[in-house]
């Protein structure tokens, strides 16, 4: 390139070269270097362990999303199931925000012989409440008694779904799926075995070992399908759990009791 400039610039044809042109070169040379340096970079750290992406182990994503849930401020939930056992006193469905105060505002249906009701609750300072139907105004409950946990606990460091992860054994990667619930979204996928003393902090009368399935995107836990024996004396059955909006800030506060 140079010697071609030498010959083109003989004595009696030489010309001033354009500022333009000097100014140019070294710019489209710093561009190219810049350019080089940032695809080598996404070469050498695409994905990561912490950010769920392909290189992400399966351990790592169960551990990323324990902490997710510990330094959130609150989140949606919500929690499904289509094969209540007959004849059973149980949770068929629960819909509200937790958050990390510990406190959690929203409702649950419960079947209470053979009908579903549904019931809003506020779990604020370790005690429930609950509209329950024919009363006047919210009242004190216990859950457990409807076979619901106290929701409010849902997020605590001890019980919460943070034992549940860390409580899952013989974990098994099984890649990418679209998530049923939003089509749009691709879910890092992971299986494994959860033992019932853990499933009790969603459903405290759940026993022996059930079966799970885990949805991860951005480190996040966005769907739990759990399987297994969550009522005595009944056949397996799965509850969906289903967390979206991280980050939620909400003040719950406990109601009026009459």
């Amino acid at each position: 390139m140079w010697k071609a400039e030498r010959m083109r610039t003989t004595p009696g044809a030489r010309r001033a070269r354009s500022p333009r042109r000097i100014i140019a070169a070294p710019l489209t040379a710093l561009a190219l270097a810049v350019a080089l340096t940032a695809c080598s970079g996404d070469d050498a750290g695409g994905g990561g362990g912490g950010g769920g992406g392909d290189e992400a182990t399966a351990e790592d994503l169960l551990a990323d999303a324990g902490d997710a849930f510990g330094e959130t401020s609150g989140l949606q939930l919500a929690l499904t199931t289509d094969d209540l056992p007959e004849g059973v006193t149980g949770l068929s469905a629960a819909d509200g925000v937790v958050t990390s105060a510990p406190a959690f505002e929203g409702s649950i249906t419960v079947v209470l012989a053979g009908n579903p009701v549904q019931v809003p609750v506020v779990a604020v300072d370790d005690v429930v409440y609950a509209q329950v139907p024919l009363t006047p105004g919210f009242q004190q409950v216990d859950p457990a008694q409807y076979g619901a946990p106290d929701p409010a606990q849902l997020l605590a460091a001890d019980g919460g779904f943070v034992t549940l992860l860390d409580q899952t054994t013989d974990l098994e990667d099984s890649g990418e799926e679209r998530n049923p619930d939003d089509p749009s979204q691709v879910l890092r996928t992971v299986a494994g075995t959860v033992p019932g003393s853990a499933v009790e902090s969603v459903i405290p009368s759940a026993e022996g070992d059930f079966d799970a399935s885990y949805g991860f995107e951005d480190g996040e836990l966005r769907s739990a399908d759990l399987t297994g024996v969550f009522y005595p004396d009944t056949d397996p059955m799965t509850y969906s759990l289903r967390f979206t909006d991280y980050g939620t800030e909400q003040d719950i506060t406990a109601p009026a009791v009459p």
